[in-house]
């Protein structure tokens, strides 16, 4: 397991939102990207058990399934630092996991399944 500040990570990740190409970032609205810890217990009974770490987590309705004048929260897209830290071998690989984790979460705001996506 590495260690990164959390402020370091935090960094990180928005950074992996920084790079994101301009035509998807201008299509993100009314969602927060933030970073925890750990998932919770809430978290881990959302997902199918892979035996895997839980690195981040899409909370909200998918672009796709949104109708005209729904009232919605705020969607929110966690990265869990924890789990990322223990899988990455090197702050190399951290950023790495970090970006793609990022990636992966906004498929899934976009209405992309977890078999549709390359990350």
């Amino acid at each position: 397991m590495i260690f990164i500040s959390r402020r370091t990570f935090e960094q990180l990740v928005e950074n992996a939102l920084d790079e994101l190409p301009k035509q998807f970032a201008d299509m993100l609205h009314n969602v927060a990207v933030i970073v925890e810890e750990e998932p919770s217990d809430e978290d881990l009974d959302l997902v199918e058990d892979s035996g895997h770490e839980l690195l981040g987590i899409y909370r909200g309705t998918p672009l796709p399934q949104r109708s005209y004048g729904m009232s919605l929260m705020p969607d929110q897209i966690a990265i869990f630092r924890g789990p990322i830290l223990r899988i990455a071998r090197s702050r190399h690989e951290a950023r790495q996991e970090i970006r793609d984790t990022v990636v992966h979460e906004l498929g899934h705001y976009f209405g992309l399944d977890d078999e549709t996506m390359i990350y």
